[in-house]
């Protein structure tokens, strides 16, 4: 079966879900909410930092990743959650796994960081 919406309007659906993912992120994500206010600074910052072009594009990258890294723990938690309310090994695991991810990110993005900084 074909879907209803190509070429165009399916960029436009597309782009505008995606947009509801991001503000759901920021009503109901505490983390998300601490880290984008953490990185838009650190953006900013960087275009003020005696670095390189492709020095800026791997300290903002280091940043975007940890935000698409929490978007997508976000989305397993409320995914695991609606499964159901009763502990659950698997369950337990992929939230830890997904959380796991998070902090690699983040200490990914402080050593690229301190790498490039110091």
């Amino acid at each position: 079966m074909k879907s209803p919406a190509t070429g165009l309007m399916r960029i436009i659906y597309a782009t505008r879900f995606s947009i509801f993912g991001l503000l759901s992120a920021w009503k109901h994500e505490a983390a998300f909410r601490q880290e984008v206010v953490l990185v838009v600074p650190l953006v900013i910052l960087t275009f003020w930092l005696p670095v390189e072009k492709i020095e800026q594009i791997l300290l903002i990258g280091s940043l975007m990743l940890v935000v698409i890294t929490e978007l997508l723990n976000s989305a397993v938690e409320v995914v695991v959650d609606r499964v159901g309310d009763e502990w659950n090994e698997l369950s337990g695991r992929a939230k830890d796994i997904a959380s796991a991810a998070v902090f690699v990110s983040l200490a990914f993005a402080l050593f690229t960081w301190v790498w490039i900084l110091i």
